[in-house]
Parts: structure tokens; sequence; C-alpha cells
């Protein structure tokens, strides 16, 4: 604890229980990126990338080892939505072929599947819930197997960015592995707090971003694309990054998956990344996953155990976010509050996850998510912080 913190400049001002949002950078990737941003304005930008070529190379082979894949079916983009949109948006619908998905989808994604339902006839079902609140295995076999028009996609988040539960990714690869359907898993929110195996889970395509559990650069995510699929999937669009032009009439596609990037890029952020990549292995995600899962129990414990308080987390497999309610308190008056105690939080609303919050009657809820840097006087620091609840008639004065 006491390195990670003193590689963690950012706990010495702020409590930040804030790490699904962006985590607070290790000192070793913030310097990374700076140095790097130095080179381009003493060199130039060009001249600084020739020159550090071989350390933006090495982000590669650094997300292949940490997501158990190879380094050539890995592509270094812009966020995890760019990451996740050009994955799906280099697949093909026809009318009537289905995408299977999880109530706690996130919203960025949902709005994918409901534009490509518009404009192709497809067709988006949300498998249900087990009594857990997390996706239903046995309700996702039974769909694939149903007759009901060809499954072409399971598509689902991971973690949810508004609660704690980890859905049973492993089981629905197997799944999707039996029936032969390509599996996308958005592991924006899991990538960096839990070990994940592409192969172990299944996943045919993943999406993650930097900022978040890995403690990275913002502006920065990575897809990874399985090398069998690869030839089935054209990117959404292409330039002379993602492919050649070989003649006046004609291109020809890369044949790995950095046909799913642009020529241009942010090389300081992409080292950032990698080096990112690097601390986190060197902690080692089962000690990660060990550290935060703990914490975030703990948390929930605190915040049971006061009256008014209400934990909202769901799944049999819970991780490092922590979503609660204080009765008569909005979320974001909650948020405030523990802001002004040097406590950052964040909020989870209705319009980020439909299918989710409001079947749950919740339209909010504020968001804590832990990582191993955080102590135990931070996780007292937020409870004690916290606003006293109120009820209606208590506020109007009655």
């Amino acid at each position: 604890m006491d390195r990670a913190r003193r590689d963690t400049p950012g706990v010495r001002r702020v409590a930040h229980l804030n790490n699904a949002g962006a985590a607070l950078p290790p000192s070793q990737v913030t310097d990374a990126v700076i140095a790097h941003l130095r080179r381009e304005a003493e060199f130039g930008g060009y001249e600084a990338a020739d020159a550090a070529a071989e350390r933006i190379e090495a982000t590669y082979p650094a997300i292949a080892r940490l997501i158990g894949c190879e380094a050539d079916e890995v592509a270094i983009v812009e966020n995890a939505t760019r990451a996740w949109d050009m994955a799906f948006y280099a697949m093909s619908f026809k009318p009537g072929e289905r995408i299977l998905t999880a109530h706690a989808e996130y919203a960025s994604n949902v709005i994918a599947f409901l534009q490509v339902a518009r404009h192709t006839g497809a067709v988006v079902e949300v498998v249900d819930d087990d009594e857990h609140g997390q996706l239903c295995v046995a309700d996702l076999r039974r769909r694939v197997g149903s007759g009901g028009g060809e499954v072409k996609l399971i598509a689902m988040t991971h973690v949810p960015t508004q609660g704690g539960l980890v859905n049973p990714a492993e089981q629905v690869g197997a799944v999707a592995r039996e029936a032969g359907v390509p599996f996308l898993l958005d592991a924006c929110q899991s990538v960096g707090q839990l070990p994940v195996d592409v192969d172990r889970i299944g996943a045919d395509l993943l999406s993650a971003t930097g900022r978040k559990f890995l403690r990275g650069p913002r502006g920065t995510g990575f897809l990874y694309v399985r090398r069998a699929l690869l030839d089935q999937l054209e990117p959404p669009f292409l330039d002379m990054r993602a492919a050649t032009w070989t003649a006046p009439d004609r291109y020809e596609i890369r044949p790995d998956a950095r046909r799913f990037e642009s020529w241009e890029t942010n090389y300081a952020g992409k080292i950032g990344l990698g080096v990112a990549v690097d601390y986190a292995l060197s902690w080692g995600l089962d000690a990660i996953e060990a550290r935060v899962t703990a914490l975030a129990e703990s948390l929930r414990e605190r915040l049971a155990a006061l009256d008014g308080v209400h934990v909202h987390d769901q799944g049999l497999r819970r991780c490092a976010i922590v979503t609660f309610t204080v009765d008569g308190v909005p979320a974001a008056a909650v948020q405030r509050r523990l802001a002004e105690s040097g406590v950052n939080t964040s909020v989870s609303v209705a319009s980020s996850a439909r299918l989710d919050l409001p079947r749950r009657g919740l339209s909010e809820l504020v968001r804590a998510s832990v990582h191993y840097y955080n102590t135990d006087d931070e996780l007292d620091r937020l409870v004690n912080a916290l606003p006293r609840p109120t009820t209606p008639a208590l506020r109007s004065g009655r």
C-alpha cells in the first residue's frame, strides 16, 4: 500500500472513489505521457514518434499479455466506445437476424443496436435476468435454440456502469461457442480490476478503455478481434492505416486487427497506455481483484449499516463498483456533499441504463468505485461525509 500510494500523487489531495469513471494514474504513466509530449514540442511530432517507435509498438504485446491473445489481434483506438463501435458496425445484419443482449447493457451500445435494427430490420432481444440480477444463461441458451430467426450476435457488458455485478461472461462464451455465434464483450469496466482472458471467456470481440481501472490516459482504448473472425469483418470506415491503396481503383485491407485503427493517433497516450498495462501486470490481476473486491464489500457493509442508506448492487459475483441511494436526498446532492469533503464519486442515471434501472424502480444512483490504492480510512471518510437521510415531509417543513 505504501508503494501504491507513493506512486499515486493524487491520493494526497482527494479520496478518489470514482475509478469507474477515471482512475488516478500512477506517476509512471503520467511521466511517460508528458515526456513524449515534450519530445514532440522539442523535436516535432513525426520525429518524436519515429524515435519512440519501439516503445509505441511495445503496447500491443503488453495488451496481448493482459487479455491472453496475440499482438496482431489488438487494435489501439481512442476509447472503449470507438473500439466497440468499430467491431459492431463491421458486422452486417439482415431482416429478422437477432442480436441478444442483457438488461445491464450500456446506453451507447443499445443506441447502436437500435440504429442497426432500424436500418436493417434486425431484431434486438433482451435476455432475462436470473435471481441474482445478472444475465440468465439458461434463458440465453433457450433463445439461441428457439429457431425464431438466426442469432447473429451475442453482445453483453461484462461489468455494467450502474452497478457492481459481474455478468457470467465465461458461461455466455460457452453458449456462444456451442452455437457458433460471435460474442462481443464490452469489458470497459472490467479490464484492469479483474483478470480477463479472452480464450477462457470465449470472447470473439472485446472492447476496453485505458482511463478506468487500467489507470491509463484518457482518450485511449483498445479492441480485441479473434484472428479467425477478422476476414468476416470489414471496418465501417478505412484510411491508409487500415488499408493500402494498391492501384488507382483498388485497395487491400490490412490482415490484422489494426484494420480498425486510424492513421492519426495520440502517440503519447498510446505510450502511456502501454505503461499502464505493464504497471497493472506488475501487481498481478488476481491480487488487484482480491484487493478491490474486499474494499468494495467493506464499503457495502458500512453503507448498509446506516439508516436510510440503501445499497443496490446485484450479482452472484460483485466487483469494485458500489452503488447506493440516501433516502430523500438526490444522488447529485450526495455527490456534491461528498466532493465538498474531498471524496470523489459519480452518479449513474436511468438514461445510461434504461433496460435496467427503471425496471428496478430506480432513477439514479450514487456510484463509488474503489481501487487497490484506496484505504479503509477513505471508506470511512465517505461514510462520515454522507448527508443525513430526509423524508418528503421533513423537507417540506411539515
